[in-house]
């Protein structure tokens, strides 16, 4: 068997190792997603340490909430899994190259318009993605999160949001896409160089107008009102020379019941977002409590319906816990966080570039994957990047987590400084219950896949003595 391995051609050496490969990553987190499962299923009491800290029906709606999540995850990972391995088997990225160039052909368009093919497979690709996709962000949306008290979308608000996603990608893939395989095909030896100031000049764009442009497409941004809470965001940022300019509240409740905050912006113009469903006056999901009083049948219908539905409990946090939170997220970016994932980031993608101006040239990677006669560029991108580079990726992906949750604590520690552990603390137990987190990890499902630290041991740090 080893033999006959060797004796192959170099090309399906290739191909068969990058499905090997892709095989036994995803075995590996199949593998994990088991151990955090085992622990979902066999979990059934709230542990001696959390007794202080989660009810047993809080408890209890976490662990059916994320047994339900590993499950679904389970099947979606060994669909999209099978899926990728039939399009490679039969072909089906050249098929859709050689589809792409009978569109193309169609408006007078040959092969030496390349580009144009490639935007033609780019929009076929992401067009099959969003149909296959589908079925299973329905079910995502619609079953799970919806029965468990997440969802707030409709069925029409979904699609319209969906075409919409897909409409504003598009606008955004093709001419970068096309602009980045010019400079590829103009750059001469150094085009790598090139490629890689360009992507860091979009990137860069992208962050600094994705909230004041593109998110506001699809989610409703207002400024925070005048009052304690915003007096007390300005001067906390004060404090520590934020550069703050505006405070925005995220109508994020249209589509789910989860909560989140982030900063945006560069130099001296910085913006903090915060999702109403975080803060304890925003939530519209508080506002509906107890609204309609109802009689007679109409509450006894209520009621039914009520034992179908998980009940919404207060929500968020409260001022305090809103500004604990907050400093958490200031001290990412106080501590340098923010400028070292860019760092990161663009030293990887310089790398990548690199690589790939070494590696385009190798016939025996197209041929690997179908290309005979051809070796578009675009083709060449995503078999090196997605299938070349898989192995340094999921290498690069563990450090970057580990790395996440050594920043988390730090952040942690940062807001502890301030003086809002207390508060930072209970914030942490809130969001863990309004977000259904279960606090109990398989310790290798945790290292592998965590980015930020398990709620014990983030308590347990706030907690303890204080580090340098």
């Amino acid at each position: 068997m080893l033999l006959e391995v060797l004796a192959l051609p170099v090309e399906d050496k290739i191909f068969y190792a990058v499905l090997v490969f892709s095989w036994t990553v995803y075995v590996w987190e199949a593998y994990l997603a088991y151990r955090q499962r085992k622990i979902y299923r066999t979990t059934m009491h709230v542990p001696t340490e959390l007794g202080k800290i989660m009810d047993s029906e809080t408890f209890e709606k976490s662990r059916l909430y994320q047994l339900d999540k590993s499950n679904f995850g389970y099947w979606s990972g060994l669909y999209s899994e099978t899926e990728g391995t039939l399009i490679l088997l039969l072909g089906g990225i050249p098929f859709l190259w050689k589809v792409s160039g009978n569109l193309t052909a169609h408006f007078g368009l040959g092969p030496e318009y390349e580009i144009s093919q490639s935007l033609g497979f780019l929009v076929l690709a992401t067009l099959f993605s969003a149909f296959t996709g589908l079925p299973w962000s329905l079910y995502s949306t619609f079953v799970i999160e919806e029965k468990h008290g997440f969802n707030q979308q409709t069925l029409g608000f979904f699609l319209k949001d969906a075409v919409k996603k897909f409409a504003v990608t598009q606008c955004i893939l093709l001419p970068v896409t096309s602009l980045l395989l010019y400079i590829i095909k103009i750059g001469g030896d150094y085009f790598f160089i090139y490629a890689w100031l360009f992507t860091l000049a979009v990137s860069l764009i992208l962050v600094t107008i994705y909230a004041d442009y593109i998110a506001p497409l699809f989610d409703k941004f207002t400024p925070l009102l005048d009052g304690e809470l915003k007096s007390e965001i300005e001067s906390m940022a004060n404090s520590i020379h934020f550069p703050l300019t505006k405070v925005y509240v995220v109508e994020g409740s249209k589509r789910s019941s989860h909560s989140n905050a982030y900063f945006y912006g560069f130099f001296k113009n910085k913006r903090i977002v915060l999702f109403d469903t975080l803060l304890e006056d925003y939530s519209p999901l508080n506002k509906t409590e107890g609204a309609d009083s109802g009689t007679g049948e109409e509450n006894e219908a209520t009621e039914n319906e009520n034992k179908s539905k998980p009940k919404n409990k207060k929500q968020g946090c409260s001022n305090p816990e809103v500004l604990a939170v907050l400093g958490h997220e200031l001290g990412h970016w106080k501590l340098g966080h923010t400028v070292k994932n860019i760092v990161i980031s663009q030293l990887n993608s310089f790398l990548c570039f690199f690589l790939f101006a070494v590696l385009i040239g190798r016939k025996e990677l197209f041929m690997a994957f179908g290309f005979y006669d051809s070796q578009p560029t675009l083709i060449g991108l995503m078999i090196i990047f997605q299938f070349i580079f898989s192995p340094y990726n999921e290498l690069l992906s563990f450090c970057l987590t580990v790395l996440s949750r050594r920043f988390e604590f730090q952040a942690d520690a940062f807001a502890r400084a301030m003086g809002r552990s207390s508060e930072l603390y209970s914030a942490l137990i809130k969001l863990n219950k309004d977000n259904l987190g279960f606090p109990v990890a398989d310790w290798l499902f945790s290292m592998w896949h965590y980015s930020h630290p398990p709620l014990l041991e983030r308590l347990r740090a706030l907690k303890g003595p204080k580090q340098d």
